[in-house]
């Protein structure tokens, strides 16, 4: 799929699924044409009935699984369209593949704001792909909204003051496990799989400034890159370091595939497992629920599949959602959870801006959030920021993985 795109206006779509738009790439402007448009873009989007958004998505290649972010955000806003839109404008979400590549991100991330003349580019997904084009995003004034990544780098106002991210901090969510461990086995060995890249080098350095003194306990490191087949040879090496934990900083493809083969090994240390690949859908599943049991990770959602949410309104409203809006879509699948609620904290940002789309203003109301919790936020989790502190969350939970859902532990800061 290279494009996905949500484009409602009244009757287009009898039903809020995705709209595929298959048709030629745009002609390649004149020089310096795209460049002039992109700076008249913000008044455009000012006197137009439209909301032109952008986004890249790996809906190919080694993180496709994150795909169902962009297909669900499609028919999200195609329902906020058939509803009125937002402040009396309907929303066009154009989101094209960049196959978890930075070359083809940056090539992509071109077209939408020299061609497409996108007001903002959206939950873009992943560290890599999102590193390459920050510098350019904001030399353009192009807001660069609730980027899908947890590293550090999306909060830096001095220097990218376009950029803003969404997940939780990967620094923080490292420093969090390392606390957690210490407090259940302070004389644990650790072995550790990541992901060679900024996100896991962000987890690893704040495991390891969470143990301090005790990071020499980490007896084995092993890393990957997102175009490795398997990693089974880093498995292998692992275990060998007779390690009692096991810290999994993986993208969902991997993390699967190293809960399966630690099982096949026959290792059984103590888990921890990076949010990202936190689904029971398309990780733990794929795995083996059984062989997931007892693994620890970081959660802000809820299990729209736990029953203890069965009458919880925002849980409904998303089962509804999923059944009459985003059937292709899994309901067990947390990426969806994810996809479902950084959309809705969007809406909140654009209605907020009212009439004015420039990039500095959606900058400005997405820095100003005041305990915004969206719906399927777990309770006393919210969301804030402000104009000097663009990292959205200050609060964690741990959970734990009982075979069939993740059972919270208690609040940790």
């Amino acid at each position: 799929m290279s494009r996905v795109s949500s484009l409602v206006l009244a009757g287009l779509l009898a039903s809020a699924g995705l709209a595929c738009r298959k048709s030629e790439e745009p002609a390649a402007p004149a020089p310096g044409e795209g460049e002039q448009k992109a700076a008249e873009a913000p008044a455009a989007a000012a006197a137009s009935k439209e909301i032109v958004l952008g986004q890249i998505m790996p809906y190919s290649g080694p993180a496709s699984a994150y795909g169902t972010i962009g297909k669900l955000q499609a028919a999200y806003f195609a329902k906020v369209n058939k509803n009125g839109g937002i402040n009396g404008r309907t929303v066009k979400l154009i989101s094209l593949d960049d196959s978890y590549s930075p070359p083809k991100a940056v090539e992509q991330v071109r077209k939408l704001v020299e061609q497409e003349h996108v007001v903002a580019v959206f939950n873009a997904v992943g560290t890599p792909s999102n590193s390459a084009i920050q510098k350019y995003l904001n030399d353009k004034h192009v807001a660069q909204l609730f980027v899908s990544s947890g590293a550090t780098k999306w909060a830096d106002p001095t220097h990218f003051p376009y950029t803003i991210g969404f997940n939780p901090s990967y620094h923080l969510e490292g420093k969090t496990y390392a606390q957690d461990l210490l407090r259940k086995n302070p004389k644990a060995k650790v072995a550790v799989l990541y992901q060679n890249d900024d996100f896991g080098k962000d987890v690893l350095a704040g495991f390891k400034e969470g143990m301090g003194d005790k990071a020499k306990q980490i007896v084995a490191e092993a890393s990957y890159e997102a175009t490795d087949p398997t990693i089974d040879s880093q498995m292998v090496t692992l275990k060998g370091s007779k390690a009692d934990t096991f810290v999994n900083i993986a993208t969902p493809k991997f993390a699967a595939q190293a809960i399966r083969k630690a099982a096949d090994l026959k290792w059984k240390p103590a888990q921890y497992l990076a949010n990202v690949s936190a689904s029971v859908g398309s990780v733990l599943t794929p795995a083996g629920l059984d062989k997931s049991k007892g693994i620890v990770t970081i959660i802000y959602l809820k299990d729209t599949t736990d029953k203890r949410w069965d009458s919880d309104p925002a849980v409904q409203a998303f089962r509804d959602f999923m059944k009459n809006e985003y059937p292709e879509g899994k309901i067990t699948d947390g990426i969806n959870i994810y996809a479902y609620a950084t959309a809705e904290t969007l809406v909140e940002v654009i209605k907020k801006c009212g009439d004015d789309l420039s990039a500095e203003n959606l900058i400005k109301q997405a820095a100003s959030l005041k305990d915004f919790a969206p719906g399927l936020f777990l309770p006393d989790v919210k969301l804030n920021t402000s104009p000097t502190d663009f990292e959205p969350f200050d609060q964690l939970q741990l959970a734990q993985f009982d075979g069939t859902t993740w059972v919270p532990n208690v609040p940790t800061k």
